[in-house]
């Protein structure tokens, strides 16, 4: 099982550094998408910018309109020094629990890279076990570029996961809802019952299961 590692999480005013704390050193930031959803797998991408090729309008994934992430992610694409995109699969959500399969979706990211950063920024509270240093960053999506573009990478990869899923099986609206527990989801799976994309853990979904026997 994958565990978190120790490290510190920077709040308030220390954040002001963040952006410049590589000071000349490869650093790289790492972000998921995909916690809450009942259906799907977990994203984690992993970044490093290229100074001399800045994205401007870096911002937390969450904040920005489904138009404007698909072109950052191209430009993040296509300016980073490196980036690596990675899953965790929904049997490891349901095995581990789904903090412990985002972090090692954050690990396979961040190994992934084909440059070795000597510092990762995390978004949030965790880390996941690294061979380098680590260090959490509260609100990291929206004070650290690297983590910015992290979560833009992340939350576009798994938005187009979904869509394709949505392309398998309509009726429950994956392509608008993403896979988390909305009216219209709770409805599709009270009619449609459980598809193999369900994570069987969550508790809507056991709910759904109990009822059905299945």
């Amino acid at each position: 099982m994958v565990g978190g590692s120790s490290a510190h999480a920077a709040q308030g005013s220390l954040d002001l550094d963040l952006r410049t704390a590589g000071g000349g050193r490869v650093v790289a930031g790492v972000d998921e998408a995909g916690r809450g959803p009942l259906a799907g797998e977990v994203f984690a991408a992993c970044v490093i910018l290229d100074p001399e090729r800045p994205v401007a309008g870096l911002a937390d994934s969450k904040q920005l309109s489904a138009s404007r992430r698909e072109a950052l992610a191209l430009l993040i694409r296509e300016r980073a020094q490196a980036f690596c995109i990675a899953v965790a699969s929904v049997e490891e959500i349901d095995r581990l629990n789904v903090l412990q399969a985002s972090l090692l979706a954050m690990r396979r990211a961040v190994l992934g890279l084909t440059l070795v950063p000597a510092e990762v920024f995390v978004d949030g509270l965790h880390c996941p076990q690294l061979p380098m240093v680590a260090r959490a960053v509260v609100r990291g999506d929206s004070l650290v570029a690297e983590i910015s573009a992290a979560s833009i990478l992340a939350k576009t990869a798994r938005d187009a996961y979904m869509r394709r899923l949505h392309l398998e099986y309509p009726q429950y609206g994956f392509d608008r809802h993403k896979g988390y527990p909305t009216e219209a989801h709770l409805a599709a799976l009270a009619c449609h019952g459980v598809t193999i994309h369900h994570r069987r853990s969550f508790a809507p979904v056991r709910a759904v299961l109990a009822r059905t026997g299945a």
